[in-house]
């Protein structure tokens, strides 16, 4: 019987099926994806069992304190989408995350919920006890949050600073380093952290903007002269200051000398009138005359000159002191950029001055104790706070004795405890140092031997490390690992060697650094030191974290070429990550860009100078996360972006909603993270569209699959239509383009094609054709199993592709596979496979050209449709003219002139499914010899390669496929249907 009754099709109609949400539902579905890995230890099986080499991303420890920021976030998502990509390529990937635990920061957490009296009473050992339970909690904080973001790794064994096994091993590393000459204990001048009342190292300072000191000139009297200079100066003595400027008027009584540039010319100069100071006469560089003129305020009015070597030896009189010093020939750092090119020097106060006193043979004075006040040897300022009433009383003395020429506010960058944010200043104390002369050659060597990403990062380090001057490694806390050193008590000389330090370390490998403050002396000596006559203290200073952290490439890493100094102990190590086998060289250090003169610094400077080479062969560097606005997060403004509430969402679900794990992990990709990047609600918004984009193109490819088992169903290269062979090759493109973004750490790029590929590729073209051939088509027929073929290579690479990335989105791609699969996780399946055969390049450049003329006959029937001269597309006939002759019979091939019969029961494979009446998504196409015929279209386009029109489509509507047909109503048993809809319910189609 005829079916005559609209809509009775519907059930005949391939639709899409699949229980794959179109919602993410991340709240609630990515932590079951992660049970998922976890139940079956896929990490844990791919990084032991994966076939190819093994690759190591060593983890720059964060710090135990406190909850985990944007920072932290994208630090730790680009070392999982670079170790996941290295997964799915095969190699045994090995992630050991870690912890620096140790440290002032943690000391003062513990101290400030704590009263005084409690502080006093307070020992080492219980301090140390405190500090470790408050950074093991932090670190079992801060795990679950890194695992909340997807991020795989051996989080039961991380490896902690704090650890035994990692403190002998990085005492090891100290011993090695002392035995090949390259620690020293020395007095000289450190960067002091009054408020912390420890030794820093350059890398515990900040720069914060707006610090303001209180400048001075200030002039000293000459009281002899050089045999050189007595003709031309001697007229002037009595009367003759030598000028100086200095930022920190504390350290003037500290003063030891005047250093001078020997090829910069001097002059006396006379002090006009309103003259500042008690001096008629200044010594001053002769090209600061006129800007020295301007400054004091009085006109100066040269007298005599000479070159600066002429002035060594000329003695001065200090105007607080009762000494007298010397002009000194000093260094490249005396210039005419600022002040009165004649430099105050105190060896006790400045790097440059000490260097200038050693070769001087002058005293190391530095009259300032450890909580910043002036000592006994500053005399009449005894007591006070050089930062604060020191300063102050320093300046009114100077203005008494005649000597102050002028104060006056600087705004400069100075520096400041990192911790405190309090200033710090430069004070000579005895110290503990790494000779980083003694090794920078080979340092610098081992630079230009690392691949850095971006390069510029070369350009950075370089620098710090050729210009440091040596490091201080001591440091005067209770929360650390000890410096193994012992001091003869009647000498004070240190005992620091093989023996000792192998002894300490088997004894810390035992029982951890604890000992250094629970054992006697006598059980921290080796037996030989126990009965020599000799009485010997323990030292009290603690190791700068910065080492800790450097040592990490031997605690985790453990390289055959690194031998610790305890033969037994290295073979009985018991250091968790020892099993893994990791490499020495590490592949690849990824941390921020600020990490030049920290980890990637340390790392580097203790592995030239145990092994001789970087512990790295490429560092990768990014930058800061900012807000929306690009600023600086600050509790203050208010303008705090938490990854935690981006993943849960906020109170108010509406405002801030909760986007998952994946929208955060994409923002990471979705950056160049090279620079400072940005971060905020609109921002977060259109990447969830564009998870989302993605999520639906592969709702729709999964929908697709519900019938087809590529076992039996997909169709051979050979056998597929143009139009699929050369979305095959689009594909091969496009994937790729995104292994070369992974493999040369571009993610952005990344990020970009996989976006292009859904919504312009897919979505609204390939997709947007295939749909006919999908659901019209008979289930079984070559037509729709080609396109499914074309469909399931395009799912299964775009769920491998994004897995580095979109990682629980891959997954819950790859678990509602709707066919067999012998892989039961994506990442087992490995990385794309794509075939040779399938680029074609040819193929490419011919349907590149009919896409664009694609786009351009949709601008016309999306205007033909905004005028509501037609509903959807198919109710349109295309006229089309090329100018392109070629072009032309390329159309002209794939429009039949009769598809009227169609007989495809003997076909495997028709050429109909090019046809371009599909590719156009109308229901006829008509292609011109002229453009004649488009004169009275009154939906038209026209350029001199194309010309295009838009008319009424011929015949009736089918009431299966929507599309129009003359041929609709000749069929008796089916008079709804067009012809090849008949063919298809007849399962010809």
């Amino acid at each position: 019987m005829a079916v005559t009754e609209p809509g009775s099709y519907k059930d005949t109609v391939n639709l899409p099926k699949t229980r794959f949400d179109m919602r993410a539902n991340a709240v609630k579905r990515e932590p079951e994806i992660q049970q998922f890995w976890a139940e079956h230890q896929i990490y844990d099986r791919l990084s032991r069992e994966n076939p190819g080499d093994v690759f190591v991303l060593h983890d720059g420890p964060p710090y135990a304190n406190g909850s985990l920021h944007m920072g932290h976030a994208m630090n730790k998502i680009l070392k999982d989408i670079i170790n996941k990509y290295q997964l799915l390529k095969g190699r045994k990937v090995r992630y050991v995350p870690g912890w620096d635990c140790h440290g002032l920061p943690i000391e003062l957490k513990v101290l400030q919920g704590m009263k005084q009296e409690e502080r006093r009473s307070l020992t080492p050992l219980q301090l140390r006890q405190k500090a470790k339970e408050f950074a093991l909690k932090a670190v079992d904080e801060q795990r679950e949050s890194f695992k909340r973001y997807g991020v795989w790794g051996d989080w039961e064994n991380p490896y902690l600073t704090l650890t035994p096994e990692y403190e002998a091993a990085q005492i090891s590393v100290f011993g090695q380093m002392v035995l090949n000459g390259y620690i020293y204990r020395g007095f000289k001048p450190v960067h002091w952290s009054p408020s912390s009342k420890t030794a820093l190292a350059e890398a515990e300072l900040e720069y914060p903007e707006g610090h303001t000191s209180r400048s001075l000139y200030a002039a000293f009297e000459v009281t002899s002269l050089p045999a050189a200079l007595q003709m031309p100066f001697d007229p002037f003595l009595g009367e003759l200051g030598v000028a100086i400027w200095t930022t920190t008027p504390w350290t003037i009584p500290a003063n030891l000398g005047v250093s001078v540039n020997p090829e910069l010319v001097y002059t006396v100069v006379e002090v006009g009138e309103n003259a500042p100071g008690r001096f008629k006469y200044l010594l001053v560089a002769q090209d600061l005359v006129d800007r020295l003129s301007e400054t004091l305020g009085t006109t100066l009015t040269p007298q005599a000159s000479a070159m600066g070597k002429t002035l060594e030896h000329l003695t001065y009189r200090h105007p607080l002191c009762d000494r007298q010093s010397e002009v000194l020939i000093g260094g490249d750092y005396v210039t005419t950029d600022s002040g009165t090119g004649l430099v105050h020097t105190a060896p006790g106060h400045g790097q440059e001055d000490y260097q200038v006193g050693l070769r001087y043979g002058l005293p190391i004075l530095s009259p300032v104790d450890d909580d910043g006040n002036f000592t006994e040897e500053a005399g009449i300022f005894a007591g006070l706070n050089v930062l604060g009433d020191g300063n102050s009383a320093v300046i009114e003395a100077l203005r008494e004795a005649g000597s102050l020429l002028k104060e006056e506010p600087y705004l400069h960058k100075y520096p400041y405890d990192w911790r405190t944010k309090k200033p710090t200043i430069f004070r000579a104390t005895e110290q503990w140092f790494a000779s980083v002369e003694g090794f920078r050659d080979e340092a610098l060597k081992a630079i230009a031997g690392v691949q850095w990403i971006p390069a510029q990062g070369e350009n950075r380090i370089t620098p710090m490390v050729s210009e440091r001057s040596d490091w201080c490694i001591s440091r005067q806390r209770s929360w650390g690992v000890p410096i193994p050193v012992f001091y003869d008590e009647a000498t004070n000389e240190p005992l620091m060697n093989q023996e000792t330090i192998a002894h300490v370390q088997a004894i810390v490998a035992e029982h951890g650094s604890d000992a250094w403050w629970s054992l006697s002396n006598e059980e921290l000596l080796p037996e030989p030191y126990r009965s020599n006559g000799k009485t010997y203290r323990k030292g009290t200073d603690t190791m700068d974290v910065w080492f800790d952290s450097g040592s990490s490439w031997a605690a985790v890493l453990k390289s055959d070429e690194f031998s610790v100094l305890n033969s037994e102990l290295s073979e009985n190590s018991t250091l968790k990550t020892q099993n893994l086998k990791l490499s020495y060289p590490a592949d690849i250090y990824l941390e921020g860009s600020d990490q030049h003169r920290g980890w990637f610094q340390s790392s580097l400077l203790t592995s030239v100078a145990v092994n001789g080479h970087a512990p790295y062969k490429i560092v990768l560097t990014h930058g800061f996360a900012l807000d929306d606005q690009g600023r600086k997060m600050s509790k203050s403004i208010g303008n705090i972006v938490d990854p935690a509430g981006i993943i849960n969402g906020g109170k108010n679900q509406k405002e801030d909603p909760a986007y998952g794990a994946d929208v955060l992990r994409l923002w990471a990709s979705s950056v160049d993270y090279t620079s400072d990047v940005l971060i905020g609600k609109t921002i977060l918004k259109q990447l969830g569209d564009v998870r989302g984009k993605i999520r639906n193109t592969a709702r729709f490819l999964l929908g697709n699959l519900h019938d087809f088992d590529p076992a039996t169903d997909a169709v051979p290269y050979a056998d597929l239509p143009e139009l699929d062979r050369y979305m095959l090759h689009r594909i091969t493109e496009v994937f790729s383009d995104v292994t070369d973004a992974f493999e040369t750490f571009q993610f952005f790029r990344f990020f970009q094609t996989v976006q292009n590929f859904c919504v312009v590729d897919l979505s609204n073209f390939y997709l947007d054709i295939a749909k006919d051939r999908l659901y019209i088509s008979a289930e079984n027929s070559p037509r729709r199993r080609s396109c499914q073929t074309v469909i399931w290579v395009a799912l299964e690479n775009l769920a491998r592709a994004i897995a580095p990335v979109l990682s629980h989105l891959a997954e819950d791609i790859w678990q509602f596979l709707p066919y067999p699969t012998p892989y039961q996780s994506v990442f087992e399946a490995g990385w794309l496979n794509l075939e040779p055969e399938w680029n074609q390049p040819e193929l490419a450049e011919k349907w590149v050209k009919i896409r664009e003329i694609r786009t351009e006959v949709n601008k016309v029937l999306e205007q033909a449709r905004t005028a509501k001269a037609i509903g959807s597309s198919l109710e349109a006939k295309l006229l089309l003219y090329v100018a392109d002759a070629k072009l032309r019979d390329t159309l002209h091939a794939l429009n039949p002139n009769n598809h009227s019969k169609l007989k495809i029961q003997n076909s495997k494979l028709p050429n109909h499914v090019d046809e371009l009446r599909y590719l156009f998504l109308t229901s006829q196409v008509e292609l011109l010899d002229s453009t004649d015929r488009l004169a009275d279209v009154k939906y038209a386009a026209q350029t001199d390669a194309i010309a295009i029109g838009v008319v009424d489509a011929n015949g009736k509507k089918c009431d299966r496929c929507w599309n129009y047909s003359t041929h609709v109503g000749e069929f008796e048993e089916h008079p709804l249907l067009c012809e090849r809809c008949n063919e298809a319910i007849a399962g010809n189609f």
